[in-house]
């Protein structure tokens, strides 16, 4: 049984068990093997006219473990992100096998030749692979996926400029963020509040990235009741650039 973990979430593949059945198996009958993937830093930042960075993979656990590391372009369309295949950046190696207890360097470099124009924008997905032995094996294996930022700009680029609004389509409420300026604007912790009073909260974590010249919507965890369905509301929260204050517009919709 195979169990891929990204981040916080985590997916499993228990073939076709019934639910009750499955969970029995994760829970009591199936030793587990904990995921030994780590990858440092947490986001890749790079100046023009710097092309190349690094990042160090260390296997945690006691035995090898093969790594995937691929680079796609990342973008937000019509208010969602895109991952597509592309060669203007590249991972080398782009794959590897970690001994336990071992770091490994692995660069990150740009290899078109055209200038940084603003901000590139890419992901860097660091998966560690499944063992064919360990396949044949009654045991849950816990493969990781780290999902790395990575950007490229230059020194003038502009900074993150937010127009924010909400609109309320049918039981959701959509927060929109449209950045005009060339550089993200990475958001977490972010509340709302109308004018009435009522406070929504997204958590304390990460809510997402606003990426240059593009825009991103987000649905609001708990839905419209009781939330104003025209008029403003306050947004809260930290960013990259520090603590966020800002107002949104309130449109409802059809």
């Amino acid at each position: 049984m195979l169990v891929v973990r990204r981040g916080r979430e985590v997916m499993m593949s228990l073939g076709k068990l019934p639910l009750g059945i499955a969970i029995a198996c994760l829970c009591t009958a199936v030793p587990a093997r904990a995921a030994s993937l780590q990858v440092q830093p947490a986001m890749v930042d790079v100046a023009a006219p710097g092309a190349a960075a690094t990042i160090t993979l260390r296997n945690d656990g006691q035995a090898p473990i093969n790594v995937q590391v691929r680079v796609f372009r990342w973008t937000q369309v019509d208010g969602e992100e895109r991952l597509e295949p592309t060669d203007d950046v590249v991972a080398s190696p782009p794959e590897v096998m970690l001994p336990p207890q071992v770091d490994y360097v692995a660069r990150i470099v740009r290899v078109v030749k055209q200038p940084v124009v603003g901000e590139e924008t890419y992901r860097l997905l660091v998966d560690e692979l499944p063992d064919s032995a360990q396949l044949r094996t009654n045991t849950i294996r816990l493969l990781v996926r780290h999902s790395i930022p990575v950007f490229f700009a230059t020194q003038d680029r502009a900074p993150p400029s937010i127009i924010w609004s909400l609109s309320k389509q049918g039981e959701r409420l959509i927060l929109s963020a449209r950045n005009e300026g060339d550089a993200h604007l990475r958001l977490s912790a972010l509340s709302l509040r109308d004018r009435g009073g009522k406070t929504i909260s997204f958590g304390r974590g990460l809510v997402g990235y606003a990426l240059g010249r593009s825009t991103m919507r987000w649905t609001v965890p708990g839905g419209v009741h009781g939330f104003a369905a025209t008029g403003s509301a306050s947004i809260s929260g930290q960013s990259n650039e520090g603590p966020l204050a800002a107002t949104a517009s309130v449109v409802a919709n059809p």
